[in-house]
């Protein structure tokens, strides 16, 4: 893996697309045999056992799923619609590299939408709503300084994930799901540790008792100053000097 630090077309990239090297495993038989197999190797990506680069070889999955190539070529294409992989001509799939300067882009919009989806959940929020925001704050917080880069990123993505869904925009939703899973995927590549963990903790918090309090602005700004510092961290990990936390705070 390399990092092109021209500035131009800041990167990080595999040279050249690397095999499969971890078997995923044999799917059981039985229905939704592509939502299975999908899942399957969403989680793997997002997991870095398959990393950027890695060529999504349909035979090869197929194989080591034990299930036929169709489910898995429908998984493919799920996964090149969200943003995930990419197909590349004459190669067939791949794991989609980390682009520096599509990040800078994605989180500037991501955290429009983030600000939204934190004010129309709050206006919709309930009892049992807030009380499961609370127990993955909870289960985030105990790794937090585990060490389990899986279970952060998998409680981070569930934190936003019931947001969402409180929001009740169902074209909301499908645009975050797509960013969401693509902007995960760096961090594995640009920011990883107890401090981004503790962090993204925080800053979700901060969110959290916004929307206890039935404050809606209070929930957007809070969310879109989240992943303002996401971008001033991103910032900060390619040595920009002038990268300063939003507002004062701690990035």
């Amino acid at each position: 893996m390399t990092i092109d630090e021209t500035g131009e077309h800041a990167a990080m990239r595999i040279d050249a697309a690397t095999e499969l090297e971890h078997d995923l495993g044999a799917i059981e038989p039985g229905n939704l045999l592509a939502d299975r197999a999908y899942e399957r190797i969403r989680d793997a990506i997002l997991d870095n056992r398959l990393p950027p680069g890695t060529q999504l070889s349909v035979p090869e999955l197929a194989r080591q799923m034990n299930i036929s190539r169709s489910p898995v070529r429908e998984a493919v294409q799920r996964l090149i619609y969200e943003g995930l992989a990419m197909h590349v001509p004459y190669r067939g799939a791949e794991v989609i590299p980390v682009q520096v300067e599509d990040l800078r882009q994605l989180y500037v919009v991501r955290e429009v939408l983030e600000g939204l989806a934190a004010r129309l959940a709050t206006e919709r929020m309930t009892g049992a709503g807030l009380d499961e925001l609370r127990s993955v704050i909870a289960a985030h917080e105990a790794v937090v300084t585990s060490g389990d880069e899986r279970a952060h990123i998998e409680l981070d993505m569930g934190y936003h994930r019931l947001i969402r869904e409180t929001a009740g925009n169902q074209h909301l939703s499908l645009v975050l799901d797509r960013i969401q899973g693509k902007a995960h995927l760096a961090q594995h590549h640009l920011w990883r540790g107890p401090e981004s963990r503790r962090l993204a903790l925080e800053e979700h918090k901060r969110v959290l008792e916004a929307m206890a309090a039935g404050d809606a602005e209070g929930a957007q700004r809070a969310a879109e100053a989240h992943i303002a510092r996401l971008r001033v961290r991103l910032a900060q990990h390619q040595g920009d000097p002038t990268a300063a936390p939003p507002d004062g705070g701690v990035a």
